[in-house]
């Protein structure tokens, strides 16, 4: 009934949907299975993509080729740039999206894209075989061969539902765990934990009163993901709304706080720091009066609501008591309470910056698995196994971004280097170069090298050439025109800015912190002339070049000293037990990671900068 597949894919969330497109796109025969057809792509918690740090890899994914961008421009009801009155490394794009739509066409992309095949069941157990894996064994009893196999479990491995007092199995609400993968994982020298993670209720909008609410709406120049022509800009977006917990609210939701399977201790899992249930917010923050609530639309054509902030696992009575007093909330019906889920990962310094596992040869981990948190986490992991997975098996060199290349870099090499004792989650805070990592350049940066291994088509590199030629012509235009004090002191004038008295380079001009290529464009007739007909990327991208000229060629200077101290090699079979200057701690910890390079040992949490001293005096440098 079954060939042998290329690449095995089991489950189909975020990363497993990534991992099959990347894989099928470069030529791998793909089995994706999942456990229900009908949830492929599933938004489990909020219906957004995106956001401060996550934005930047949506844009990443989709340069390199991958769909999340492209499915969440087509699903989205809504677009926001986040973090504008910040500098450009800060500028995060951020959508709303229809739920059922963005499942919808996620599982369009799929059924149209060549090799790949699906099936559903779950999968109770993999085949392997003196250390390297070949196939896996699904629920039904059917094995199926695969060359190579990516886990992207989500919270289904070993899934407990929290709500109260109430507990019982499950991956998601109304969805059975999956069972059998981590004692077979253990078996075989895998070590595994527990995280825990949470959703709020879903509410009925009909029963709200918008006008108590703060509006939010979209962009007035509206954006979107994808670089590619194949999606276009919102020309009608639905608003969401803010509004506010009391103390009020507050009290009541401690009256559930006995009852609560975090406070009882029945939750072992580590919960996200930077996503915490609201009873982990009125308990930690006491002296804050209030916490913002955000409602959410789910879609285009549905009433139901997403209660973003309002996580939570006590009683399902504590929790509409609670909301019965936010504004706007006095009529409140809801759909379903929300729940913490705990479940299974593996640390992923058991994984090779590949994300294959170390013990186990064509076994890839990608998304929760790995200890993340977030869609698009999963997503881009879920990417680069497929790329590896299918590089691999045709013998060729595995696809590594740095962290100097794109915070899916930075992600990859924080999960392999540092471990989690927490979800992880990105920010632009983890980006040590995220001024060269910006949201606006993610093609720039890495469609050439997806091109390269055949994942970008040419469609896409011819695009992007396009856009760095004219980006730096007009770079090289604004430093080399001069504007007169007549063509520019009336500009100047009207910002607030100190006037000229003989002629300035554009360029030194533009670089004002309170002036903006736009001020330039509508006041002086020859430069709008200039950039008429030229797209509102390229022009934001120009501007960005020139303002931060500086602050770029210093982050360029400091990766020069980073590439130095990665072009250092550490071997995989390096005895660092044999080096007895080495701290018993760090000859642990290098054993255990077994970084390929000097600059991966120094991101070691525990090794010194002694400890780099002694290995570099052992390597002669």
């Amino acid at each position: 009934m079954f060939k042998t597949y290329d690449v095995i894919v089991v489950g189909a969330g975020h990363a497993g949907c990534e991992a099959a497109a990347a894989a099928a796109n470069m030529g791998s025969k793909v089995l994706l299975i999942t456990m229900n057809m009908q949830t492929i792509a599933q938004m489990s918690c909020n219906p957004a993509m995106g956001g401060v740090g996550k934005g930047q890899i949506v844009r990443e994914i989709d340069a390199l080729g991958g769909y999340s961008g492209i499915v969440s421009d087509k699903s989205a009801i809504q677009f926001r740039m986040l973090n504008r009155s910040k500098g450009a490394a800060m500028w995060s794009p951020r959508t709303q999206n229809d739920r059922m739509l963005f499942a919808q066409e996620w599982r369009l992309m799929l059924e149209n894209t060549p090799n790949v095949d699906f099936w559903q069941d779950n999968v109770t157990s993999l085949i392997v075989k003196n250390n390297v894996v070949e196939g896996v064994i699904t629920g039904l009893g059917i094995p199926i061969k695969g060359r190579s196999v990516i886990i992207t479990s989500g919270t289904f491995l070993n899934g407990v539902i929290h709500i109260g007092e109430k507990q019982f199995g499950g991956g998601r609400t109304g969805e059975k765990a999956s069972h059998g993968i981590t004692e077979q994982l253990v078996s075989l020298g895998f070590e595994a934990g527990r995280l825990k993670t949470g959703t709020p209720a879903r509410i009925d909008g009909r029963s709200l009163d918008y006008s108590k609410m703060e509006v939010q709406e979209g962009d007035i120049d509206n954006g979107k993901f994808s670089y590619s022509n194949q999606t276009k800009a919102l020309s009608y977006q639905i608003p969401c709304y803010v509004t506010y917990t009391n103390q009020t609210v507050h009290e009541i939701l401690k009256t559930g706080f006995d009852k609560s399977p975090m406070y009882q201790g029945r939750i072992q899992g580590r919960g996200p720091r930077y996503c915490p249930s609201i009873e982990d917010k009125v308990s930690r923050f006491a002296e804050r009066e209030r916490h913002q609530i955000f409602v959410e639309p789910e879609g285009w054509n549905t009433v139901e609501i997403y209660l973003n902030g309002f996580s939570s696992s006590l009683p399902e009575e504590v929790q509409y008591q609670a909301m019965l007093h936010i504004p706007g909330f006095e009529q409140v019906k809801m759909f379903r309470p929300g729940y913490a889920i705990e479940y299974d990962y593996f640390p992923p310094t058991q994984l090779y910056n590949t994300l294959e596992t170390k013990i186990i040869s064509g076994l890839y981990f990608a998304g929760q698995i790995n200890g993340t948190t977030g869609y698009e986490e999963a997503a881009c992991q879920g990417l680069m196994a497929g790329i590896n997975a299918h590089l691999k098996l045709n013998e060729k060199d595995p696809f590594i971004l740095s962290r100097d290349e794109a915070y899916i870099g930075v992600l990859i090499d924080d999960l392999i280097t540092k471990g989690i004792d927490e979800p992880y989650r990105m920010f632009t805070s983890r980006a040590e170069y995220r001024i060269l990592l910006r949201q606006d350049n993610a093609d720039i940066r890495l469609t050439p090298r997806s091109f390269e291994i055949g994942l970008a088509d040419k469609s896409r590199m011819f695009h992007v050439e396009q856009k760095a030629n004219l980006t730096q012509k007009f770079v090289d235009y604004i430093k080399s025109e001069s504007l007169s004090p007549a063509e520019v002191n009336p500009i100047l004038e009207r910002q607030g800015s100190s006037p000229i008295n003989q002629k300035r380079k554009f360029f030194e001009l533009l670089s004002r912190p309170n002036l903006g290529l736009v001020d330039f464009i509508e006041g002086i007739p020859r430069i709008n002339e200039q950039f008429l007909s030229i797209e509102k990327d390229i022009k934001e991208g120009v501007e960005i070049l020139v303002k931060y000229e500086g602050y770029i060629e210093k982050e360029r200077e400091a990766v020069d000293k980073f590439k130095r101290l990665e072009s250092v090699v550490l071997h995989e079979d390096f005895e660092y037990n044999r080096l007895s200057s080495l701290s018993a701690e760090a000859r642990e910890k290098l054993s255990n990671v077994k970084p390929r390079s000097i600059g991966q040992a120094a991101r070691i949490s525990g090794i010194t900068p002694a400890d780099i001293a002694i290995l570099m005096v052992y390597l002669g440098r």
